[in-house]
């Protein structure tokens, strides 16, 4: 059996990119799903292919109950499979630690960045892109989980991965349906997903925090806080769009159709880039005067002052963040070599639910 796309978890942002996948596919689509909660993956089978029928979408899904945690699963489905495109939405780390609060870990997450979870993050995608490489390296990954910085744990990890999705498309294409104050032309975003949080908050309350650069065809918007005043964005997880982001560029890698649009991570860079899809790799797409170096080091830089960076097989911690892993004890908080990710995620774990014990400081 072999399907043209392999959606692996059934969370809520699995579930936005099947639903919207059913309802705008306009060329045959055979998706599996894959997870171990067999009442949501009969959910999620149903009405997809509802929504599906509903649209008169030629799409067409089917689900595979499997622990994507235990030994040998990612290689498994993709035995099976053989799928043209696996969407690894996954992860021992639940998305809604950016809003969650009471706790210790939650205000780690809060004060030294979601980088706080990236080994969690890591750990489902690292395995599948491993065994696309040694199984099928004829598959392309699109890794959901928090992109902006795993897909380069990947990379160092000698594997490959085509990007991720949200982050800089949430705001890409939040700016792309608020333009009002702004011109007619192209939009590019350059954004870190440290860039999302000023647009949680009120607009008073976003001066000196980080922005996006915003260009509209080759020249930038100065001040992008004020001409996007009137977006905002939800304290949650925005899956609305953020799921929903991704699904024209699974669909024209599927068919072999050409794309632009923006993707956090691709080809494991850091942070999230206007590209481009051609012959179905993807390519930065920047505004002249732009160079990639620039827009690279732009995107690294976040990372480097609070967070976590990949360079060769050094993993390190950086800025707030390295000083609270400091505080709890850590052995991890210098930094370690990504080979040891497997052994770092089940040490950290353990910081983690030790840290979710104890009630919050905030």
């Amino acid at each position: 059996m072999s399907c043209d796309l392999l959606i692996t978890g059934t969370g809520m942002f699995a579930g936005r990119i099947a639903m919207d996948m059913a309802a705008t596919a306009t060329e045959p689509v055979n998706v599996v799903i894959a997870g171990r909660n067999r009442t949501r993956l009969d959910w999620l089978r149903t009405a997809g292919n509802a929504r599906a029928a509903m649209f008169g979408a030629p799409a067409r899904f089917s689900t595979r109950e499997i622990d994507l945690l235990e030994p040998g699963a990612s290689a498994e489905l993709l035995k099976e499979y053989r799928p043209k495109l696996v969407i690894q939405a996954a992860s021992i780390q639940t998305s809604t630690v950016i809003s969650d609060k009471g706790s210790r870990w939650t205000d780690m997450v809060a004060e030294g960045g979601l980088s706080a979870t990236a080994v969690f993050q890591a750990l489902i995608s690292a395995r599948m892109a491993a065994s696309i490489s040694e199984i099928a390296p004829e598959t392309r990954l699109i890794n959901c989980s928090f992109p902006d910085v795993v897909n380069g744990i990947i990379v160092a990890l000698g594997h490959r991965v085509l990007c991720g999705t949200g982050n800089v498309a949430i705001l890409s294409n939040v700016f792309a349906g608020a333009r009002e104050n702004v011109p007619a032309g192209r939009l590019r975003v350059l954004a870190h997903y440290q860039c999302l949080s000023p647009w949680r908050l009120a607009a008073e309350q976003r001066q000196g925090m980080p922005a996006p650069r915003v260009f509209v065809d080759d020249h930038e918007v100065e001040e992008p806080f004020r001409s996007f005043s009137h977006c905002r964005l939800t304290p949650e997880p925005a899956i609305e769009i953020s799921g929903a982001s991704g699904v024209t560029l699974m669909l024209a890698l599927i068919s072999g159709r050409p794309w632009v649009g923006h993707v956090p991570g691709p080809n494991g860079l850091p942070g999230g880039y206007p590209v481009r899809l051609e012959n179905g790799d993807l390519s930065l797409d920047l505004p002249a005067g732009l160079s990639e170096q620039d827009a690279i080091a732009w995107n690294h830089a976040f990372e480097e002052t609070n967070g976590l960076t990949v360079d060769g097989s050094a993993v390190r911690y950086h800025g707030r963040l390295r000083e609270l892993l400091t505080e709890t004890g850590s052995e991890h908080a210098d930094g370690f070599d990504v080979a040891d990710l497997e052994k770092v995620c089940a040490d950290l774990g353990h910081v983690r639910d030790r840290l979710m014990m104890l009630p919050s400081r905030r």
